[in-house]
């Protein structure tokens, strides 16, 4: 996205700072939230979410390969992020960009630090086979507030999971087992964002690049906090943190009824 003028964007800034938004919402409201399943069938497991026209595909592959040496009982998590040109003209082509980086490491983050999936039970042979859990996100239209929406795509793609065919030497791709990638918990993310002494949340493109700081917050069912990640320029103090998160537990609350 181009730049803004530095008149729409104080506009916008003075916009925010009064509570007002240009499509109508509130400072902590959503827009329109779909989530469908079963979206790709060479996926072990998939999901397309959609937040406004945000649009997302999650895609999981499980694949056996070898353990980690400090780990040899444990399988593998490996998650990548897919900014397509298609998606937006601020993405280009060639390797992970810095943005594309920040989103599989906070989608990592979450699922690692919850330890939502164990991965004792992917251990097939003690230090030669295990499971490996590969997560592909694809970016298909970038509207913003990518961060939820690949988290929560990546969280529906694993709820879809099964396993596939392995007769212990090889894995059949072609038919998919009853046995489902089992869920500890469901780490679900929101992002606040922070504008003067206003907080919000699923900003569009031109309010993403107003704002003065954002926390990640991911938490699972309880209410845990399991993971934070902290951007933009500006510090936040104390009292910042404990409204943000607050913020971002109830909006969990809400999008977790998305899941069931």
């Amino acid at each position: 996205m181009a730049l803004l003028n530095d008149s729409l964007k104080q506009h916008l800034i003075d916009s925010l700072r009064k509570g007002i938004r240009y499509d109508g919402r509130v400072l902590d409201e959503y827009r329109p939230i779909a989530i469908e399943r079963d979206v790709t069938r060479n996926a072990e497991g998939s999901a397309r979410v959609k937040i406004g026209d945000t649009e997302v595909i999650a895609g999981i592959k499980l694949m056996v390969g070898q353990p980690y040496a400090d780990s040899p009982e444990d399988g593998n998590l490996v998650v990548g992020v897919e900014l397509s040109p298609l998606a937006s003209p601020d993405f280009e082509l060639g390797p992970p960009s810095i943005e594309a980086i920040e989103l599989a490491r906070v989608v990592d983050r979450g699922i690692r630090e919850s330890k939502a999936i164990d991965s004792k039970k992917l251990c097939i042979t003690a230090s030669e086979k295990v499971w490996v859990v590969s997560i592909d996100v694809c970016i298909v239209n970038h509207d913003g507030n990518l961060l939820d929406a690949c988290a929560l795509a990546t969280l529906a793609a694993l709820q879809d999971t099964h396993f596939p065919k392995y007769n212990g030497d090889k894995v059949d791709y072609s038919e998919r087992t009853t046995k489902k990638l089992e869920l500890k918990k469901l780490p679900l993310l929101v992002t606040v964002y922070k504008t003067g002494d206003n907080l919000f949340v699923d900003p569009t493109p031109e309010e993403e690049m107003c704002y003065d700081a954002k926390l990640s917050v991911t938490t699972v069912q309880n209410g845990d906090i399991c993971a934070l990640q902290k951007g933009g320029e500006k510090p936040i103090t104390q009292d910042d943190i404990n409204l943000m998160t607050d913020l971002a537990l109830a909006k969990a609350k809400e999008m977790r009824k998305l899941l069931k």
